[in-house]
């Protein structure tokens, strides 16, 4: 069965050229690569290598691009200044080299889809495709050509705020939303004026940041930076991203902007990759505060000597490399490489035939793309809790209060890393539910609280005043925008402010109470949950979040939203993942907590597992959770045979029935359990997920096509193998459930 999808790019023609720009085959740019490599000076190349910023304005860099000492210019979003700085390198400079426009486009650009953690929640990666495509045609409207997306950093610490731009914590899925992200931004041609250069970051392990504070050390052994951090930047390098950015975190005492390991051995070496390799914001001379260089000097020579091509606005390069060169501790076929590699990418962009931009198009916010936002944030809202069929609302829902500080946030609904997104644009979920439902349902709006953060509970009584005037209770929590992102991260998870006091205050007049929930990552929200009636988890979900949770409330449109990564019940837990290793004294069904444990018990009647005390074993939501509308059931899990050779493929099959009273869409997961290896292996990974739609009683039969191939892991001896043996297999809802049935690998 295969599953129907639609494609912005059909959408998208108007916008779109298929000509062709001369010298864009492969064989063809590196004959103009080198041949414009010999007639460069060492300064030229070395201006290559350099990345600025014109936060000072374009004049006082116009004599730098002209000498030739800038290669590429970060956050010119203006079409006019992007061509006038154009017309300087490519006419005023001695080899009329174009520059590359760069921009931080992450999750839209002036169309803002949901953040990229909401947008893994959908588990749909056409949808996700579609979405880069849309920041892509936009964003190249202003003569962007490079974003530094898509972040493929595992993450598995809520606390830290970059999860925000994560795809999650499992690297299948991570994998998954990565190339699909990668395949939109840059379309079928990079030489497309529409196309916009990729970039996987951060490039390696920043996800793992000690304690989730940003920016801090990381401790990864090889062995797990194979299992579990590279497999999504191996992906999207495979599927031909075109530039990667190296990591602010040093690993193991090594920072990743001067690890030849990871940029040589692995990325150059292993992956054979011939893409643009740029530092983050000046992690070439943060390597100084690391202590990991003496100054910036050697700075520039451990960045280039272990791999860089590219230095975002430090300029340690620009400075020193000439000496370097001279005293022979940086070759000059090190920099030819860097410089190779930075206009290889230029002519694959095919700046040097077209380097300007048609500053006469009208794309933003193009009602095509505003569809394709809508249909995300839709898809990424995750149903947690719906009791007694709290939800959807039906007619006899006459009056509605609608309550909370993130009712009407037209900026912070668009979440972390919005440079250019407008709220002027933002539809809230107050602005449409007037509009969408307003003449069915009396809308009675009290925000309680003025912010996310505020504390002041004045606003209290007057938002429980308005909810006992009405008939359901909608109250919009969450986080301000600014509490997730770069260096915003949280020692605690809970909700800020006084927020936690309103909805208390609100579950104790007796009306059904929905609780939405926005924010940049899983919050300790399990007093909340307990006290909704129904909850809906929407991350930051972006330009059209309201228009979409306003359907989803009222059942237009039904939740099919999944977590991307394990929502604890407190910090504590932390960190806290599905695909976890076992431990020798597992945690049992039979934990006893706390406030069980007798007075003066035995030191071993607890039963000696590994669970704690206070929180037990389990999270709030495993991975991969989300409720319906309706209800799925699964059974007949079929193998088409339960014995496979190391380079066989196991077929497996179920039948999905929809067994409720809505018309839906389930997102069916496949897991797997290595039962005994050489290491040891995680209780479940995730190895396939697909979205069925079924009308109410429909039943379809599933299908998923494993290669043996898949099940491959680096072992003891730090080789990527299959090693024989028997495996567990689930097919469900979710990490935590699930048909189960055992195959051999011999």
């Amino acid at each position: 069965m295969k599953i129907k999808r639609l494609s912005v790019y059909l959408l998208l023609l108007p916008f779109l050229s298929c000509a062709e720009p001369q010298g864009t085959q492969e064989g063809d740019i590196e004959s103009r690569v080198n041949a414009l490599l010999e007639q460069m000076t060492l300064q030229e190349k070395i201006g290559q290598m350099n990345q600025l910023s014109p936060f000072g304005g374009l004049e006082e860099m116009a004599g730098l691009i002209r000498e030739g000492n800038v290669g590429s210019l970060l956050n010119l979003t203006d079409p006019e200044l992007v061509n006038k700085a154009q017309r300087i390198a490519v006419e005023e400079s001695r080899l009329g080299i174009p520059l590359l426009m760069s921009r931080d486009v992450i999750h839209g650009y002036k169309t803002i889809f949901p953040i990229p953690l909401g947008q893994a929640a959908t588990f749909n990666p056409q949808l996700v495709e579609d979405g880069a495509r849309v920041a892509a045609v936009e964003a190249s409207a202003d003569g962007i050509r490079w974003t530094f997306a898509p972040m493929i950093d595992i993450s598995r610490d809520p606390r830290w705020g970059r999860i925000a731009e994560s795809c999650g914590e499992d690297p299948y899925l991570s994998s998954v939303m990565g190339v699909a992200m990668v395949k939109g931004f840059q379309g079928d041609s990079l030489n497309n004026p529409t196309a916009v250069a990729a970039c996987a970051k951060h490039f390696v392990g920043y996800g793992a940041s000690e304690g989730g504070r940003d920016y801090n050390s990381t401790f990864i052994p090889e062995r797990q930076l194979r299992n579990v951090y590279f497999p999504p930047f191996e992906a999207a390098a495979k599927a031909g991203c075109a530039t990667f950015m190296t990591s602010f975190n040093d690993n193991d005492g090594i920072p990743s902007t001067g690890n030849s390991f990871i940029l040589k051995d692995v990325l150059r070496g292993e992956w054979n990759y011939d893409g643009l390799v740029v530092t983050d914001w000046a992690s070439s001379a943060e390597m100084i505060s690391h202590g990991f260089c003496k100054d910036e000097k050697e700075a520039a020579m451990k960045s280039v000597n272990a791999g860089i091509d590219m230095e975002m606005v430090s300029g340690t390069f620009i400075r020193n490399l000439e000496e370097l060169v001279k005293e022979k501790k940086v070759s000059e076929a090190a920099i030819d490489e860097a410089v190779r590699n930075i206009l290889r990418l230029k002519f694959r962009l095919g700046l040097f035939d077209n380097p300007y931009v048609d500053t006469d198009q009208q794309v933003k916010y193009a009602p095509t793309h505003l569809a394709k936002a809508k249909e995300a944030a839709e898809q990424s809202v995750i149903l947690l809790k719906n009791d007694r069929e709290t939800l959807p609302f039906t007619d006899k829902i006459r009056t509605l209060a609608v309550i909370g500080p993130l009712a009407d946030a037209a900026h912070d609904q668009m979440g972390t890393w919005v440079f250019d997104g407008e709220k002027e644009h933002t539809q809230t979920i107050l602005a449409a539910l007037t509009e969408m439902y307003g003449d069915k349902v009396r809308i009675i709006y009290e925000p309680g609280l003025g912010y996310s953060r505020d504390k002041h509970t004045a606003g209290i009584a007057k938002a429980v005043n308005a909810a006992m005037r009405a008939d359901a209770v909608l109250v919009c929590a969450g986080e301000e925008s600014i509490l997730s992102g770069e260096a915003h991260s949280l020692a605690d998870l809970h909700l800020q402010g006084a927020q936690s006091e309103l909805i208390a205050s609100l579950a104790k007049i007796g009306k059904p109470l929905v609780t939405v929930v926005m924010a940049g990552r899983p919050l300790t929200i399990g007093q909340e949950v307990e006290q909704s009636d129904a909850v809906l988890y929407a991350f930051h979900p972006g330009t059209m979040g309201g228009p979409a949770l306003a359907d989803l409330l009222f059942g237009k449109a039904v939740p099919s939203g999944k977590t991307p990564v394990t929502f604890p019940k407190m910090v504590g837990q932390i960190p806290v993942y599905y695909a976890h290793n076992n431990t020798g004294r597992p945690a049992s069904r039979q934990e006893t907590l706390i406030d069980d444990i007798p007075q003066e018990a035995g030191q071993t009647s607890l039963g000696c597992t590994s669970f704690y005390m206070d929180a037990g074993f389990d999270p709030l939501f495993p991975f991969g959770y989300g409720l319906s509308y309706t209800t799925f059931g699964y059974d007949n899990l079929q193998l088409a045979t339960n014995q496979l050779a190391v380079d066989g493929t196991l077929e497996i099959s179920f039948d999905l029935t929809n067994t409720g009273k809505y018309e839906g869409t389930e997102v069916v997961q496949l897991y797997v359990q290595d039962k005994a290896g050489s290491i040891t292996r995680p209780v479940k990974e995730l190895k396939g997920f697909r979205r069925i739609p079924l009308k109410q009683g429909e039943t379809k039969t599933v299908s998923f096509s494993l290669p043996v191939e898949e099940l491959a892991f680096w072992n003891i001896d730090r080789q990527r193998v299959v090693e024989p043996g028997e495996f567990n297999l689930w097919v469900g809802p979710n990490s935590a459930e699930g048909l189960q049935t055992t195959f051999t690998v011999k």
